[in-house]
């Protein structure tokens, strides 16, 4: 593996003496943990978080809720909301006044940073309307869709839980949208970045955990998976700012731009980050049983209700992410409107500046007190060693070479390609191959794209790899409107891979170019008699 490295070699002090923009952290003491106090296993779960991230024991709050994900808002306010304003006052963690309008609001808060645990409630059920009188029963309904809605995530309500006298219809403006400084560089003490270690199993919570610790120490290395699917132009940007984010770092990117999403069983191997949209339920990758994200990966699919039911692993989005081993991910607990959901481009571009998970989030939401819902340790920070530091596994080297060969030759492309090709055949790599074979693709360079697969295919030792390979070689006779040799590329690579079940996927290609006829009924000729008896 050593000598594998030797050309790029020369890199090793230039990438090390790199440095990420100076980024300041939330210190462990303005973190708060809030658990629920009638599960024994919130509570555990909240010391496995304190003792993981040095956070003082006296941060840990306990309060007797509802064992249920939904509330009503009467019991949020009675339960929740009210009992975690009498915890900071009796704990002065906060100083508050009553602000011109009369709202009584923080002036200063040690707590920067809440983070719920898994049996902490979820959801704050719509209020139930009364029936309008019969004179009004049938006018049309107003074209504002926030009047009268006060449903929200309790987290994104607890937000500025110490604010008292809000409108509940709606969201409230983010201030912290946007940002361009570090959480600690604010001085916002109305609002808290709230972040939630929740999953369908506690065992998946407690993994998360260990894994955001630990990730930190290597960096998040492994390939992008972005699933555009052409919905809403404005979502659409966002996966394409992701792209090219993923891109502008070294990080190797799998675009699919088609209307549906990725297949089922799709290859989507080593999977470091994936974003897509726009399935009701999990599908593409997820489906195949042994699909696994890489520790530490950061997975999104924007969906309306893809937070929806966190306890079931099979269902909507959010939970059967983290049940495949992703660490961190976002999601929405009731309809929230496109354009009041995370920016998943801006997250991205957060993450990579080296912004801690919960940071990325908020600079990316811009309401509070509405749908959103941030999912994994607040303070993890998946590309802090983008600068070459860390401890270095084995199955890291491949993508540390494709980011220290961007660092070396930003601006000569060719020098570089040469560089990572003679380190592949050193290390028998595909990973660096198929790697330049994207990054031409997104140049354009089909013909050359093309040739870099097909080389990077003799050196992947796995079907499954072969297979994505052929699939992007597929994928562009398809974009290019080549049916026949879509089809016919199809074809041959049922027969090379129909035994593994990531053949799934090409079948899904097949019935979306060629939809299956489906048998109508035999007509029942008008004219025919029965038969006398």
């Amino acid at each position: 593996m050593v000598r594998g490295m030797r050309c790029l070699g020369m890199l090793a002090g230039v990438f090390a003496a790199m440095s990420l923009m100076a980024v300041a952290t939330p210190a462990v003491d303005c973190v708060a943990v809030l658990y629920n106090a009638a599960i024994p296993e919130s509570a555990k779960l909240a010391e496995i978080y304190r003792r993981a991230r040095g956070i003082p024991e006296e941060n840990l709050i306990g309060l007797d809720m509802p064992q249920l994900p939904d509330i009503s808002r009467a019991d949020y306010d009675l339960k929740i909301a009210g009992p975690l304003r009498a915890e900071f006052d009796r704990r002065g963690w906060w100083q508050r006044g009553r602000d011109r309008d009369g709202l009584m609001m923080p002036r200063s808060n040690k707590i920067r940073v809440l983070v719920t645990m898994r049996g902490v409630p979820l959801r704050i059920q719509p209020t139930p309307k009364p029936a309008p009188p019969a004179d009004k029963a049938s006018e049309k309904p107003t074209a504002n869709p926030f009047l009268g809605r006060d449903d929200a995530a309790v987290d994104s309500e607890l937000a500025m839980v110490g604010i008292e006298g809000l409108p509940l219809e709606g969201g409230l403006a983010n201030k912290f949208y946007r940002s361009d400084k570090s959480w600690s560089q604010v001085d916002m003490p109305f609002l808290m970045l709230t972040s939630r270690i929740d999953a369908s199993s506690y065992g998946i919570c407690d993994r998360m955990i260990k894994d955001a610790v630990e990730v930190e120490k290597t960096g998040l290395w492994g390939m992008a998976y972005v699933d555009i699917a052409n919905k809403f132009p404005q979502g659409d940007q966002w996966l394409e700012t992701v792209v090219k984010s993923c891109n502008g770092v070294g990080i190797p990117t799998v675009v699919d731009r088609f209307n549906e999403t990725l297949p089922r069983n799709y290859p989507m191997n080593e999977a470091a980050v994936y974003c897509g949209w726009y399935d009701w339920h999990a599908s593409g990758a997820l489906l195949n049983p042994r699909f696994k994200f890489r520790r530490g990966a950061v997975a999104v699919h924007l969906h309306s209700y893809s937070a929806e039911q966190l306890g079931n692993a099979s269902k909507n989005w959010c939970a059967p992410l983290l049940a495949r081993g992703a660490t961190v991910t976002v999601g929405n607990v009731y309809e929230p409107y496109l354009h009041l959901t995370h920016d998943l481009g801006l997250v991205m571009q957060r993450l990579l500046d080296g912004r801690t998970w919960v940071e990325a989030c908020w600079m990316a939401m811009p309401v509070t007190s509405w749908q959103g819902v941030v999912l994994g340790d607040p303070l993890y920070r998946p590309f802090a060693r983008l600068a070459g530091d860390g401890d270095i596994r084995k199955e890291d080297v491949p993508y540390r070479a494709l980011r220290a060969a961007l660092v070396q030759w930003p601006d000569d492309a060719i020098e570089r390609r040469r560089q990572l090709s003679s380190a592949a055949m050193r290390l028998r790599s595909g990973v660096l191959i198929e790697a330049q074979g994207l990054g031409l693709l997104h140049q354009g360079l089909q013909a050359e794209a093309a040739l870099k697969f097909r080389e990077a295919k003799t050196l992947y030792p796995a079907t499954d790899d072969q297979m994505r390979l052929d699939m992007h070689l597929i994928a562009m006779d398809r974009a290019g409107g080549r049916k026949d040799l879509a089809m016919r590329g199809l074809r041959d690579a049922q027969m090379r891979y129909g035994s593994i079940p990531e053949s799934d996927a090409l079948k899904g290609w097949i019935d979306i170019i060629e939809p299956p006829q489906i048998a109508k009924p035999p007509e029942k000729n008008p004219g025919a008699q029965a038969k006398p008896k």
